[in-house]
């Protein structure tokens, strides 16, 4: 699915470099690498805070900390995407409540979030999926209506942009991933969030530090969640290139809705308003198995992200919308199917890739 042996020969002199630097320094906590990583980011959303921390999911725990949601309250989100949005919900002993999506875009249906606000609902958590931006106005618009906190989660989408604002910037927060085989990429976990909100970003910054503000005082009970300074030099590496990155997968998107010429698949498409950065190529098909175990016969690689949504996982069964039916979240857990997607993919493993799609039978 993701090739990271190609971008890390690429770059392997700046990023082995990098690692070298932080070596020599000997600074590997919130050293001057996470600082820098945290003014570059912050300067490219053109926010004021940008906080480095463990992973994605630690990045989306905290921005809700920061929010004050705690027992009790009730998150709406969608249930089609991964565990980690809604489980930071629920180990906050919070209520993570589902909202069908768009099947378009595969992101939450902002025309039915209103039905599932109530008196504890405290924010709402949409999700940039695949890369392409939630619907947002209509969720704000929600947000200020009954005074709701808005974190983005854009794990997936890093340089996307939803009406000329890069995503991240709309809401209260954003919150991102550096996984390996995300758009921007560490070799290793590592997360950030960014807000315009001063108060929030200072609170997410004692959180990640034991709950410290000067070291060995501590004002509330934290978490040991920082960004490696080794994995902030060689994020900001690839940093430098993330426009570039951004800009490959678009054209391997396009490559792709060219060549797969079948009529029974829906290839993903672009929303007006939207940039897609394509952390994913996800199309939809009922001939989905069938693709699948052809592409696999030709030792071509594909995944179902994702095979059951959050209202039907054991894990949600204790929470009130568990029992509901979303039916296009459900639909499409029986019909997606991504392929390979990454900058250095080549023109003719994507012509290799479409014919065999093409000519499943």
């Amino acid at each position: 699915m993701v090739d990271l042996q190609r971008q890390y020969q690429r770059l392997k002199p700046e990023m082995d470099e990098a690692i070298q630097e932080v070596l020599n320094q000997c600074q590997f906590i919130l050293g001057p690498q996470v600082s820098a990583l945290e003014n570059e980011i912050a300067s490219y959303h053109g926010v004021s805070f940008a906080a480095g921390v463990a992973s994605g999911t630690d990045a989306l725990l905290l921005a809700l900390r920061a929010c004050g949601i705690g027992p009790g309250d009730e998150v709406i989100t969608t249930p089609f995407t991964f565990i980690a949005t809604a489980e930071v919900i629920a180990l906050l002993q919070a209520a993570p409540v589902f909202v069908d999506i768009v099947p378009d875009t595969f992101n939450m249906d902002p025309r039915k979030i209103e039905a599932k606000i109530t008196k504890k609902t405290r924010a709402i958590i949409p999700v940039h999926l695949f890369g392409h931006p939630a619907e947002m106005d209509p969720i704000l618009e929600l947000a200020r209506k009954y005074h709701l906190k808005v974190i983005e989660d854009c794990a997936q989408a890093f340089g996307a942009v939803y009406r000329g604002k890069k995503v991240g910037t709309l809401g209260d927060c954003g919150c991102f991933s550096f996984f390996p085989s995300k758009n921007l990429a560490g070799c290793g976990d590592g997360g950030m969030v960014i807000t315009q909100n001063q108060e929030m970003g200072q609170s997410i910054k004692m959180l990640r530090n034991h709950g410290s503000k000067v070291k060995y005082y501590h004002s509330v009970l934290g978490y040991n969640s920082r960004l490696d300074e080794i994995q902030a030099a060689i994020i900001r590496v690839k940093f430098k290139h993330i426009d570039d990155f951004n800009a490959a997968r678009r054209r391997h998107a396009d490559l792709y809705r060219t060549l797969i010429t079948r009529h029974d698949i829906l290839l993903p498409l672009e929303r007006s308003g939207c940039h897609h950065v394509y952390h994913q190529f996800t199309l939809r098909s009922k001939y989905r198995d069938q693709i699948m175990a052809s592409l696999h016969n030709q030792g071509i690689a594909s995944a179902i992200y994702y095979p059951v949504p959050l209202h039907r996982q054991e894990v949600f069964a204790g929470y009130g919308s568990a029992g509901e039916i979303l039916p296009h979240a459900e639909t499409c857990t029986a019909e997606v199917l991504s392929l390979p997607m990454f900058p250095e993919l080549k023109q003719e493993e994507i012509q290799l890739i479409s014919d065999v799609i093409n000519h499943v039978s």
